[in-house]
């Protein structure tokens, strides 16, 4: 149950949007630009993968650069190592994703919100009575969870997972966060930040459907242009601006400055971290290139 939780957890870093829902590609696209860039400093080469939490078989074999990459890396950096179940916390989790005693989602959103996901819960064959416990932040992931595998997504095949498994006894493996800091961000927003929350994600859940293709191209041939501006027109609601800050820009921030640390060793790092993270004037690639470092798309 441990593992299953964890695995369940990582979901979050998508709020990534539907920025993080994308296809890999496969074998085809070798001659294509990826979604990762090769970062250097005087003693160090670390590589940047864009992840995609949820993915299909079917696009594995991954890319020959990306690869060759991982393998030239000695040490994996991952958000949250989702494979190591004995440090997540399970009661804690519990505590953090359900309603205790006789408190219910209905007392916690407005009542046009709960009509809303009454009527969008209904429309995926989920009673109330399984999804009235669940706090705001932590139903928003359960409702994207089910989308994605409806539409033949499973977080077995995930990117971040596919390497954490590649690299078990063979590579170092390291965590730019935690489950347990995940765990604490999500659930430390306030009840109003937390509806807002869900309320978006059922409407990204709309967006996905409607432009899969769309953004399965866009990660398969590196367009990072592309996936910035999806990313700009989901974060336009200015009532989430607080939390976007604090899913993206400080997370941003604070995993770079880790980068950093990276590329001030004689290692060298393959980091794997949501793509939702990589665009945009205040992510990641971008902070490392103002920092004065080498980057390079791959």
């Amino acid at each position: 149950m441990r593992k299953s939780a964890a695995r369940f957890l990582s979901v979050f870093l998508i709020l990534s949007l539907i920025v993080s829902f994308f296809y890999a590609g496969n074998a085809a696209a070798q001659n294509q630009k990826t979604f990762m860039w090769k970062v250097q400093s005087k003693t160090s080469t670390v590589y940047v993968l864009g992840s995609v939490h949820f993915m299909k078989k079917e696009i594995y074999p991954l890319n020959n650069k990306i690869e060759d990459a991982f393998q030239k890396s000695n040490i994996l950096a991952v958000e949250a190592n989702i494979n190591d179940a004995a440090k997540l916390d399970l009661q804690k989790l519990l505590t953090s994703a359900f309603y205790p005693g006789n408190e219910t989602l209905e007392k916690h959103v407005s009542k046009e919100s709960y009509e809303l996901v009454k009527k969008e819960t209904g429309s995926m064959g989920m009673p109330i009575e399984l999804i009235n416990k669940q706090k705001p932040w932590f139903l928003a992931m359960t409702l994207e969870s089910i989308e994605l595998m409806k539409l033949g997504f499973n977080p077995q095949y995930g990117i971040d997972n596919y390497f954490l498994k590649k690299a078990s006894g063979k590579k170092k493996i390291m965590e730019l966060e935690s489950l347990d800091y995940q765990i604490n961000l999500l659930s430390g927003f306030s009840d109003e930040e937390q509806e807002l929350f869900l309320l978006h994600t059922l409407k990204d859940l709309k967006i996905l459907k409607q432009e899969i293709d769309k953004l399965l191209q866009a990660w398969l041939t590196g367009d990072a242009k592309s996936i910035e501006s999806i990313a700009s027109r989901v974060n336009g609601d200015r009532r989430i601006a607080r939390i976007y800050e604090k899913l993206y820009y400080e997370r941003n921030a604070n995993m770079t400055s880790r980068i950093e640390e990276f590329l001030k060793t004689n290692e060298s790092y393959f980091v794997v971290v949501g793509a939702g993270h990589l665009v945009g004037n205040k992510g990641i690639i971008e902070l490392l290139k103002r920092k004065g470092y080498a980057v390079e798309q791959i």
